[in-house]
């Protein structure tokens, strides 16, 4: 058992129990719990969108999925994931922020009533589940490899998930931005310590370039055949659209101190993300020299233990420290974000309408509860749906949204004729195209399902916006705002 490792990584998310507390006591209402009081400098909100992004499948996914099958099996993420970013700030980011909302759903309401609020909010929540399970699985994984086996990934699961939800509850998203800030700095240290030895024990940067170029490990685009494209398109667009209109990527718009800092800031983190993702890629490509026969073995068993194997079996005890630090950083500033996300989302948008008499102090109460509930939630799929890719289980939670929240938000925000009907029809019309085609799959699959959910999504706006209005346009009569603190106070 690793139990010098073990006892470290035990010993840093207990630590951030402490800023969390910290944290805690300067949340002062619900707009401190949600969005940090709208103050964040912009070194912080780069860091906190960063770290959004890079979790659990950045990590151990995304590489895996890379040496299997090159950058065109990774295109959406985090190529689409990174542009997500890009796109929020250059085309979303100035417009909501100066709408001064506490939520993604305030918006819906805003433009087109509660019915829509309300739909398009259970369509964001749900998308979480995958989301934050593969942040939890991956947890498991870290306790799993640590401890030799001793402690099972299901438990590990459960361990993880009480440390995360001890600090994000205590502080809400001021605990989730300044634990990133930290996270980000042993993340970018370690996995960049990490890139040096594997390039050093494998002979050199240039030998595991060659070797990857060798593979085709740097073919982005697809064959020229109608399959092929649409199955790449549907892949592009499911992170860089659907992750669009996403409770956690608002959060850090609206947690600024001012627009100019939230299209800045999600812009460069953006890139950043882009940027910093290929680290891990390259060190896992590295193994094909350093380990192969083990690297060989385990694509075929678990891909995602290549990188913690590599570490554990070739690398010195610093470099592990390191790595796990890293790691631990990358699943813990995710998970805290989208564990908050949803939880917030239902209570203003759901739980709001249900108790219309509840204040801002009980509103804060229940944030945290549901909260709870919410890890618990996921916690229970996580380890029903254990074994499952962490890869595949990021890429799935974002249809949903692609399919029934994008083109109501962004119609919304850039056509002025949009309608209630039309966004209602564009909802229920896109989720309805996806899931018969992810139960009837068309062509044998040929034809991604969230493709097609986005196609209808936007005939749904436009015909339910110029036919006949057989139910009402019913925008809210005026906006709910909160209350914006000054900067560094």
């Amino acid at each position: 058992m690793n139990s010098a490792l073990l006892i470290l990584v035990v010993l840093y998310l207990l630590g951030t129990l402490a800023i969390g507390a910290w944290a805690g006591s300067r949340v002062k209402d619900t707009a401190d719990f949600a969005v940090a009081g709208h103050r964040l400098p912009l070194i912080m909100v780069i860091t906190t969108s960063f770290a959004t992004w890079f979790g659990a499948e950045t990590v151990l996914g995304i590489p895996a999925t890379f040496v299997k099958g090159g950058l065109r099996d990774v295109v959406e993420d985090p190529f689409g994931a990174s542009m997500c970013l890009v796109i929020v700030g250059l085309f979303f980011a100035p417009l909501l922020y100066r709408m001064n909302l506490l939520t993604i759903g305030d918006y819906f309401r805003n433009r087109f009533g509660v019915p829509v609020e309300i739909l398009c909010s259970i369509l964001i929540i749900l998308s979480y589940l995958g989301w934050v399970a593969a942040q939890i699985t991956a947890l498991g994984l870290v306790f799993n490899v640590l401890s030799d086996g001793s402690i099972s990934s299901p438990v590990g699961m459960v361990i993880g998930t009480v440390l995360v939800l001890i600090y994000v509850i205590m502080g809400g998203m001021l605990a989730v931005v300044y634990t990133d800030f930290i996270q980000m700095i042993v993340l970018v240290i370690g996995l960049s310590y990490i890139a040096w030895v594997a390039s050093d024990q494998a002979g050199g940067a240039g030998k595991v370039f060659a070797l990857a170029s060798e593979k085709e490990l740097f073919t982005v685009l697809p064959e020229m055949t109608f399959k092929d494209w649409v199955i790449f398109i549907g892949a592009a667009i499911t992170m860089m659209l659907g992750s669009v209109p996403q409770q956690d990527v608002f959060q850090r718009v609206m947690s600024a101190k001012d627009a100019p800092t939230a299209r800045n800031g999600a812009v460069i983190g953006g890139l950043a993300y882009l940027l910093f993702a290929f680290v891990p890629m390259f060190v896992v490509t590295s193994s094909l020299i350093i380990m192969p026969t083990e690297t060989t073995e385990l694509l075929e068993s678990d891909s995602q233990k290549v990188l913690p194997t590599l570490i554990l079996n070739h690398m010195p005890f610093f470099a592990q420290v390191l790595f796990f630090g890293a790691l631990v950083s990358a699943i813990k500033s995710t998970s805290s974000a989208t564990l908050l996300a949803p939880s917030t989302s239902f209570v203003e948008n759901i739980l709001r309408h249900l108790w219309p008499t509840l204040d801002d102090r009980h509103m804060l109460k229940a944030m945290r509860i549901s909260i709870f509930v919410f890890a618990s939630l996921v916690l229970t799929f996580a380890i029903v749906s254990h074994g499952t890719p962490i890869y595949q289980m990021v890429s799935a939670a974002y249809q949903v949204t692609l399919a029934g929240a994008f083109v109501p938000l962004t119609f919304g925000l850039y056509w002025k004729k949009a309608t209630t009907q039309g966004a209602i029809a564009s909802t229920l019309l896109g989720v309805g195209v996806w899931l018969a085609l992810k139960l009837f799959p068309l062509w044998d699959g040929e034809f991604p399902s969230q493709l097609a959910g986005l196609l209808a999504s936007i005939v749904g706006m436009v015909v339910g916006t110029l036919a006949p209005q057989w139910i009402p346009h019913q925008p809210a009569s005026e906006e709910k705002t909160y209350p914006v603190h000054p900067a560094g106070h």
